[in-house]
């Protein structure tokens, strides 16, 4: 019996549009997301450098866009959060202990509340136990470490809880570590019909 859940936020909750960071970045002379820029996004994204470090390290690869509009570009990722999942939220706050987990940094967050405003965001974050961002935590998922910190830190059973994001790498490292497991295919599911899956 499912007694906890830990949820992801980006295509779970908050949709993501990938395709427009693209684009932006397209326009903006970027003609690729390369390795060295992969590596200072899991830096910003585990709290080792900040905002401003991140943008600037983005810079020297498109020089001639300025901080803002590499904010911006950054930013068109945040997509639209659907009301029924905040009322899909309402229906399991006092059937479950639940966790949201998320892979992010403070720029993404910022957008994220200032997109669905900030009473909205309350609102929603006042329905987990607790909250869980990487760059807050210092460690990301796939990272085994992450997991166990919530399990430990919520006395939490791993055959108990289940975990629900979109990533399939990141379904397969808790899977491996004794969680139940609901991989969220974007496009085809929608977390409200958790239920249907006969999961809890």
């Amino acid at each position: 019996m499912i007694e906890a859940i830990i949820f992801d936020l980006g295509d779970v909750f908050l949709n993501l549009n990938h395709q427009a960071s693209v684009d932006a970045f397209k326009k903006l002379g970027l003609k690729d997301w390369n390795d060295d820029l992969k590596a200072k996004t899991i830096l910003f994204e585990t709290g080792k450098i900040d905002e401003l470090q991140f943008l600037e390290a983005v810079q020297t690869h498109i020089p001639n866009a300025n901080l803002i509009e590499i904010r911006d570009a950054w930013n068109a990722i945040i997509g639209d959060f659907p009301l029924e999942r905040l009322e899909f939220l309402e229906k399991l706050q006092n059937k479950y202990s639940i966790f949201l987990l998320s892979n992010t940094n403070p720029t993404h967050i910022d957008k994220f509340e200032h997109r669905v405003g900030l009473t909205f965001a309350r609102e929603f974050y006042a329905h987990f136990n607790k909250i869980y961002f990487s760059y807050e935590t210092k460690v990301r998922k796939p990272d085994e470490a992450v997991f166990n910190l919530i399990l430990k830190q919520n006395n939490l059973k791993p055959n108990k809880t289940l975990f629900v994001d979109d990533t399939l790498e990141h379904i397969e490292v808790a899977k491996g570590l004794g969680i139940n497991t609901w991989q969220i295919l974007v496009g085809q599911d929608d977390v409200t019909n958790l239920f249907d899956k006969k999961i809890v």
